[in-house]
């Protein structure tokens, strides 16, 4: 298995550059893994594909408006900053790009408003304190949006609103769980009449999502770490849903390595915080996940390869391909797709 082999082709106008007016109108492409078959359809529709009591498992993580942007003191040097992680109240890790990598000691002035010291570094990230406040009570008054690179525009004050889903509720992720901003309020009064549960787990998604494979053996890549918490409510959850013969829904790829780590650590599905860099390739078997709503996922991308895991890696390239000649929407701001597992992910559900 090689990179190459998770690759396809992407016209740029495929690539959503704003979201739909309404968040449940999105289309949805519907790949069953068990014969590769698909159904177009959409986002608003996903009632009619779940049963009463199967169980919807949503990433709560929150986004920070984690972009800055200004200058050294005193040369004056300009200076973009990128959150990565929350440290403490006025400390956090952060990719910095300039000209010349500021120095310990080192003092930044951003949006005119807020300053932060270099404390040191750990690996390509920079160690700052701010100044003058807690971090995220500073970053919600001056910060912006750290909308993908792909998308190729400044963030506006509506992606302070469109860029987060409408349960978000933890903070610190520094880009969206992209599956669960296709939900409003109506979606979720559907599948609650449906009589579809839910569950909440947190991945505070790192910018290392958007990071390329730069090796060409998967085995050879190292998986950026991102927090998590699956706590002891959720794990109640799955395993009612389990004892009524229900499913598990994860929305998002994130959701998936929440409930994935937490069942991996112990051998089965049990309460976890900490740290995951789960990487799931191809001939991966799922403990916990029956089904699973995403969005399109960039190529070679590690999130593509956990999809191909979990569907099939030749239906789901077929499927992108069938995506991307009928129109879909890819990306962050983009279409959906629902998946169910090939034979060869499946494992013993716990």
């Amino acid at each position: 298995m090689q990179v190459s082999d998770f690759t396809y082709t992407l016209p740029p106008e495929r690539i959503a550059q704003a979201p739909l007016p309404e968040r449940s109108a999105a289309r949805m492409l519907c790949l069953d893994g068990a014969d590769a078959s698909l159904a177009d359809r959409h986002v608003r529709d996903l009632p009619q594909l779940l049963h009463p009591g199967d169980l919807l498992v949503f990433n709560d993580t929150r986004v920070i408006p984690a972009r800055l942007t200004g200058h050294k003191i005193p040369s004056g040097g300009r200076v973009e900053v990128l959150l990565e992680r929350l440290q403490g109240p006025q400390r956090a890790l952060a990719h910095v790009r300039a000209s010349k990598a500021p120095r310990e000691g080192a003092r930044l002035w951003l949006e005119e408003a807020v300053e932060a010291v270099v404390e040191g570094r750990e690996g390509d990230l920079f160690c700052l304190r701010f100044e003058g406040g807690e971090v995220l009570e500073q970053l919600e008054r001056h910060g912006h949006m750290p909308l993908p690179p792909y998308i190729r525009r400044q963030d506006t004050p509506e992606d302070r609103r469109r860029y987060q889903t409408v349960f978000a509720r933890a903070p610190g992720a520094v880009a969206a769980p992209t599956a669960g901003l296709h939900f409003d309020e109506a979606l979720l009064q559907a599948l609650q009449e449906r009589g579809v549960e839910t569950a909440s787990v947190t991945l505070h998604v790192g910018a290392g999502t958007f990071q390329p494979v730069r090796v060409q053996d998967p085995k050879d890549h190292v998986m950026h770490a991102e927090w998590v918490q699956v706590d002891a409510e959720a794990c109640e959850r799955v395993a009612a849903c389990r004892a009524r013969g229900g499913r598990v829904v994860a929305v998002g790829t994130t959701s998936v390595r929440c409930l994935e780590t937490a069942a991996a650590a112990g051998g089965s599905l049990a309460p976890f915080q900490g740290d995951t860099r789960l990487f799931i390739t191809p001939g991966y078997r799922f403990r916990v996940v029956d089904a699973l709503l995403t969005n399109f996922h960039l190529p070679e991308s590690t999130l593509l390869m956990l999809v191909c895991a979990f569907a099939g890696r030749e239906a789901v390239l077929s499927a992108y391909a069938h995506a991307v000649d009928q129109g879909y929407r890819f990306f962050s701001y983009g279409d959906a797709m629902f998946l169910t597992p090939c034979a060869q992910a499946r494992g013993h559900a716990i």
